[in-house]
């Protein structure tokens, strides 16, 4: 894996700093390829790139040229179809130096433009600038796996893997998006394309950019289109999953260097293990019980399937001592606890690999959430009129307890779309209001879900839910913090539920083969069932369970956050008394506020290091040791 970035337009006069600038850019996305750089500076561009060295290791360096070095590139990913791509591209006449997968994309575009990129098989975000006419080119995945972020500034057109790139570009002003933090109050992550940087985006997954005389053009050439078959029978649906998905792996396996697998105890990660036969796993948990530790599922799998596994514990005092350092990695702040786990888990892959294969995208494609049961389980409460249903949530909001039921009634109230705006949500819009120093920037966060819904309108309630997950959730949350937690250290992470093929599959899935009474991901499940035992098979999914809600109900911890709440930050967004009251009606055991208050805590460690601690090196993170 790699990073880039790099800016044009009305850039730095000649001999006025361009080489430092790109170098001061360049060397703050180290991590993500510490094996060596290289960069292109002209009068009219200036491009930095780092890279983790995975394929044709002697030649791979970039940047890239074509033939008459009119295009430059740079790349981040993988391209797991670019050797019959370069037999292709070989009979039409192009010219290669190297066995990398980044001059396919460079000869792949000099013949075929932005149609190569429905051509790809693959994790990327690149660039590719035309010495000629002066046009930059920037594109991203189909579904986001890899970042590209951009702005422009006074003139000139930035872009980077990272944020933190940008922000070292001269000119560049950091001023807070406070629209970001409102959405990021309801979903736990900055939803793209914005960014908690005003003037910062994110380019959207399946989406390519042209920067031309100044102006910026974005456009859509990929979407996840669900068209379920309802010919389609258990069995063949069965069969062309398992088909497809080792398809899949092996694609992903391809690499000059030692590709690993992340294990934890779900049918994701296993499944793939599974394909992993002597060679390595990797595995983390918490010591509070098989609740939050699935070491010993992983052992038993690895056991089985005979690969090689290795583990390790984390303790809290480790946990809590590496979030600042987890969140300046992030780039924006992301409430997810379970990306602390990814940096260990990460951490640990690292010292044995430089690649590992992982389970994301399988619940959004297959259905694997158990929120997806909720159209099934609500159809017959949802009956009911609308003035009663409202009747009994306002009723048992009342209450300062949580009792059996109560989740049932509040989540039951409204239809499908407009309850469900993820796999996460906060704090609602009458709580924002109530939180929020400034509440004229609260609104509610169906805002930004209906379009999704509108788009897929004629499907059913199930569908519509993955569909809004694989453009929101997984692209704010999931695949970020996969990126950055394994980009941090320096391990490339690819995904193999997360290709075309796959989809093209598991979109044609009908509804009942996706989520029925009898389980999640059936038919995915029932593949992997061929491969591995049925407790693994068909284990009930528990995410990457992190212990808050213990660690808030601690003493220690418990002043930890509360003297972040009553902070001078805090009492520049927040009414402090609001955040207390969360944080002790939780300590007190009155109810379970732990994700509401880690997603302000996490919003507040993150402001503390992008705009109060100054900017940060590579390497040059601060000591973060007082927070334990």
């Amino acid at each position: 894996m790699c990073g880039l970035c790099g800016f044009t337009g009305e850039i730095l006069a000649p001999n006025s700093g361009r080489q430092e600038t790109i170098q001061t850019m360049t060397d703050q996305i180290t991590h993500r390829g510490p094996d060596s750089s290289g960069f292109f500076v002209s009068d009219d561009i200036a491009m930095g790139f780092r890279r983790l060295s995975i394929i044709d290791l002697d030649a791979g360096n970039q940047p890239i040229y074509n033939e008459d070095k009119t295009l430059v590139l740079t790349f981040n990913g993988e391209i797991y179809n670019y050797r019959e791509l370069r037999e292709e591209l070989l009979s039409k006449g192009h010219q290669f130096t190297t066995q990398s997968d980044s001059e396919v994309l460079i000869h792949g575009f000099e013949e075929w433009r932005e149609d190569l990129l429905n051509r790809l098989r693959g994790m990327f975000g690149f660039a590719i600038f035309n010495t000629v006419d002066q046009s930059l080119f920037l594109a991203r995945d189909f579904f986001g796996i890899k970042p590209m972020h951009y702005a422009q500034v006074n003139g000139s057109f930035v872009y980077g893997s990272e944020i933190k790139s940008i922000l070292q570009f001269p000119g560049f002003e950091k001023r807070f998006n406070y629209d970001t933090l409102n959405h990021y109050l309801s979903f736990q992550y900055a939803v793209p394309p914005q960014t908690f940087f005003e003037g910062l985006y994110c380019l959207l997954p399946g989406h390519y950019l042209w920067y031309k005389n100044g102006a910026v053009t974005t456009t859509r050439y990929w979407e996840a289109k669900f068209q379920p078959d309802e010919s389609l029978t258990e069995q063949q649906a069965v069969d062309q999953i398992a088909e497809v998905f080792e398809n899949s792996v092996n694609a992903h396996k391809i690499s000059d260097v030692e590709v690993g697998c992340f294990l934890s105890s779900g049918v994701d990660s296993s499944y793939v293990s599974t394909y992993f036969a002597d060679q390595k796993t990797f595995t983390v948990g918490f010591d509070f019980g098989e609740k939050y530790n699935e070491i010993s599922w992983a052992q038993r799998l690895s056991e089985k399937i005979g690969v090689d596994h290795h583990y390790k514990i984390i303790s809290s005092d480790e946990f809590w001592g590496n979030i600042k350092k987890v969140q300046y990695h992030m780039d924006q702040p992301l409430a997810d606890p379970s990306c602390i786990a990814l940096y260990f888990v990460s951490k640990l892959a690292s010292e044995f690999v430089k690649v590992v294969l992982s389970g994301e995208g399988a619940d959004e494609l297959f259905g694997g959430y158990t929120i997806y049961n909720e159209p099934r389980v609500f159809r017959n409460y949802r009956k009911l009129p609308q003035s009663v249903r409202t009747w009994l949530r306002k009723t048992v909001q009342k209450s300062k307890k949580s009792f059996r039921g109560q989740s049932f009634i509040t989540r039951g109230e409204f239809p499908t779309n407009e309850s469900f705006i993820g796999n996460a949500k906060m704090f609602s819009y009458e709580d924002k209001r109530r939180l929020l120093k400034h509440p004229e920037y609260a609104t509610r966060p169906q805002a930004l879900t209906r379009p999704y819904y509108e788009r897929v309108k004629h499907l059913d309630d199930v569908t519509r839910m993955q569909y809004l997950d694989i453009n929101l959730w997984m692209v704010g949350d999931i695949l970020l913090k996969a990126d950055r937690m394994s980009m941090a250290n320096s391990l490339e992470l690819r995904v193999p539920f997360l290709d075309k093929e796959v989809f093209r599959v598991a979109s044609r899935l009908p509804t009942r083969l996706r989520v029925n009474k009898e389980n999640t991901k059936y038919a995915m499940r029932k593949a992997a069932l061929r491969r591995m035992p049925p407790e693994t098979a068909q284990k009930e999914k528990l995410g990457f369970p992190v212990p808050t809600r213990v660690w808030l109900r601690d003493p220690k911890y418990y002043h930890i956050v509360k003297t972040a709440f009553t902070s001078r930050i805090a009492e520049n967004f927040f009414h402090t008394k609001e955040l207390v009251g969360y944080l002790d009606d939780h300590f007190h055991g009155l109810r379970d506020y732990s994700r509401r208050i880690w997603t302000v805590f996490i919003f507040l460690v993150w402001y503390e290091i992008y705009f109060e601690d100054g900017n940060h090196q590579e390497g040059d993170i601060p000591d973060f040791s007082h927070l334990t």
